[in-house]
């Protein structure tokens, strides 16, 4: 919750995402409870008991509004690009051969962390020059990692499992690469769903290093797209994972991107815009479909095979931000 200093207030949020209460007796807050996760995650799930029976004291309704990332901020965020499939379509559109390695060796940058924002909280934007996207991933929280850790055990170190809006400004992007130095600019603050859950609460949708579920974006109240998180999933989480760790260890509490999910299959849609104006290019010469402007709402949610709102939704609109005088 949006109290408590910047950090926020852990919550328990019970499966119909209706009630909740504050976790403030185990752990103030999400990454105080992944220093100690071993230790803490019992309490939680003794509580999360308690929630769903209707035992908890001091229980409230959730309000998504007042509710941070589930990390306002993180010591590290690693964003892997694990569908080699949209790696493959923006090249193409640019008429770039793509390297083979890029099939065998994962693509990850390391992006701002100091600052996440809400399921609710706007995308600020200065220009819509930039070119605002949004970008639908699936995303992991992990205990410490050892550096050099295999991909197999790497799967052991997956404690929580999300869903996130890795907003990307497309035209100060290009202008960034050609620098040959990375992103800065064009990667502003990431915002992540209400929720996080433990995998054990995705059941037979997740096998331990990915999620068998559709991603659903919906921009301006229509569907953008719904490809499946599991299908064209060129390198799973236990694999990105072993890749960022390689030269280092991984504190808890790093957050660890998919990247755009990506089908090969264009009848299921995008989970970005600049992959619609790809495939727009190569289809028609040239791309239709424009960035987001100022009053777009983009909303991003996974359902279970019962139609339950898993993380909750990330619903955010785009509005002009005006720096100070």
């Amino acid at each position: 919750m949006k109290e408590g200093g910047r950090d926020g207030t852990l919550i328990v949020v019970d499966r119909a995402l209706q009630r909740a209460v504050r976790a403030t007796g185990i752990a103030p807050t999400l990454q105080k409870a992944l220093d100690d996760w071993a230790a803490v995650s019992p309490r939680l799930v003794e509580l999360a008991g308690q929630l769903a029976q209707g035992k908890a004291p001091g229980a409230f309704a959730v309000d998504t509004k007042a509710l941070a990332a589930p990390l306002p901020r993180a010591f590290q965020w690693a964003d892997g690009s694990a569908y080699v499939v949209h790696v493959e379509l923006v090249r193409k559109a640019r008429g770039v051969e793509m390297p083979p390695s890029f099939w065998t060796d994962p693509l990850m940058y390391q992006g701002g962390s100091d600052s996440f924002i809400g399921p609710n909280d706007d995308i600020e934007a200065g220009d819509e020059a930039w070119g605002i996207d949004f970008e639908g991933e699936i995303g992991v929280i992990v205990d410490d990692v050892p550096m050099g850790v295999s991909a197999e055990a790497a799967r052991r170190h997956i404690k929580l499992v999300t869903i996130l809006n890795d907003v990307s400004l497309r035209n100060l992007i290009v202008t960034e690469l050609t620098k040959g130095f990375g992103f800065f600019h064009g990667k502003p603050a990431t915002a992540f769903a209400p929720v996080v859950v433990t995998p054990d609460e995705l059941g037979a949708a997740w096998d331990g290093a990915k999620l068998n579920l559709p991603l659903i974006s919906t921009l301006n109240g229509k569907e953008f797209g719904h490809p499946n998180a599991a299908t064209d999933l060129t390198f799973d989480f236990g694999q990105l994972i072993a890749h960022a760790a390689r030269t280092r260890h991984l504190e808890a509490g790093t957050v660890v991107g998919s990247g755009t999910v990506a089908n090969r299959d264009a009848g299921v849609g995008c989970s970005c815009i600049a992959e619609r104006r790809v495939r727009e290019t190569i289809e028609g010469g040239k791309p239709v479909t424009s960035f987001m402007a100022f009053g777009d709402r983009i909303r991003i949610e996974i359902l279970d095979r019962a139609g339950q709102s898993i993380f909750g939704a990330i619903d955010q609109k785009v509005v002009r931000y005006t720096p100070p005088g």
